[in-house]
């Protein structure tokens, strides 16, 4: 039976063209069926003007949108009928296999937490973004969602972006770092010294601290922060990916046209590494079944990656192995 996206038709800065655009091609290509939340009217009028399929999609009706600007909080009050309150029920009921959303991140990991519910045992939901490195991709974890953490809940995220990057991206027994200001295991705040401390007992392939400037060259697969600092690393990191593309078009419009056909393809395949379009979202990690923030705005491209993504989730049991390794953390602790 083939897997049963739900996706938020209205998430974000492009829906519903875009992310009915996406859905077609995840159709097409996934072998996947998709189940939209949103205004019915309205997206069968614009799958309709832009000569869009809505075969394998079904559409479940809602008027209500929730507004970005909106508290978190809200998604579970005045926003509970919106596209995607609505999406994240349906997951919680089994009408899906798992969820995709551009929509508000906070309001995303709120509904989440109290309408999907988070796995036994685990804490904190935590984003875990895929980020482009000089070695291979690797995970940020968290990257937003959890401010403030204790040293135990560093080692879920790290159980849980170890999963996730095994499962997934199929990298076998990733390298966990712990994103710190030195490599020195009494370098940090507490919060970094014991949790370092927990990390090296965790079995785990723990490889010890990661200083910002190695995130880009560093040969680890999963970087574990408090939510306040991996937000920073993600933006910074983001914003310096931006930054280059810029500089490299404009080195290039002044080396001559010939320099620049002869160096064509490596600038595309580094474009193509820094494009966040490529991966698709965020994973929510610790959710009882499989959430993905898609970027607020995700073009087609990208909404068919996030599906993509939600759809390797689903097949990798990324949530089943994480419930396992908790269970055995849980055990090891009561021995």
């Amino acid at each position: 039976m083939a897997i049963k996206v739900i996706v938020d038709a209205f998430g974000g800065d492009n829906a519903p063209l875009e992310v009915i655009r996406g859905c077609e091609r995840a159709v097409r290509e996934l072998n996947v069926n998709i189940v939209l939340t949103g205004k019915e009217p309205e997206i069968k009028a614009c799958a309709e003007k832009n000569g869009i399929s809505l075969d394998g999609m079904e559409i479940v009706h809602t008027d209500d949108v929730f507004d970005i600007h909106e508290e978190p909080k809200e998604i579970i009050k005045s926003g509970k009928n919106s596209s995607m309150a609505l999406g994240l029920s349906l997951l919680a009921e089994g009408k899906g296999d798992a969820f995709v959303s551009a929509g508000s991140t906070g309001a995303l990991v709120m509904g989440a937490t109290f309408i999907v519910k988070r796995i036994k045992g685990i804490k904190r939901i935590a984003p875990s973004p895929v980020m482009p490195g000089d070695k291979g991709s690797f995970t940020l974890i968290d990257a937003g969602a959890n401010t403030e953490c204790r040293p135990e809940m560093l080692v879920q995220f790290a159980i849980m972006g170890s999963a996730y990057m095994e499962k997934v991206m199929g990298v076998k027994n990733p390298k966990v770092a712990l994103l710190n200001i030195g490599a020195e295991d009494t370098k940090g705040r507490d919060l970094e010294i014991e949790a370092y401390k927990l990390l090296k007992q965790s079995g785990l392939n723990f490889v010890g601290n990661l200083e910002a400037r190695d995130l880009p060259v560093g040969d680890v697969q999963v970087v574990v922060t408090d939510g306040f600092t991996g937000n920073i690393a993600l933006k910074l990191y983001e914003g310096m990916g931006s930054f280059f593309g810029r500089k490299l078009k404009w080195f290039f419009s002044g080396a001559g046209k010939l320099g620049a056909l002869f160096s064509l393809g490596k600038i595309k395949t580094f474009r193509k590494q820094m494009d966040y379009k490529e991966v698709g979202g965020s994973a929510l990690l610790g959710v009882k079944k499989p959430v993905i923030k898609a970027h607020g705005s995700s073009d087609g491209t990208a909404f068919f990656n996030a599906v993509r993504q939600a759809k390797r989730c689903v097949e990798g049991n990324v949530v089943g192995v994480i419930e396992s390794y908790v269970a055995q953390t849980a055990a090891a602790d009561k021995e």
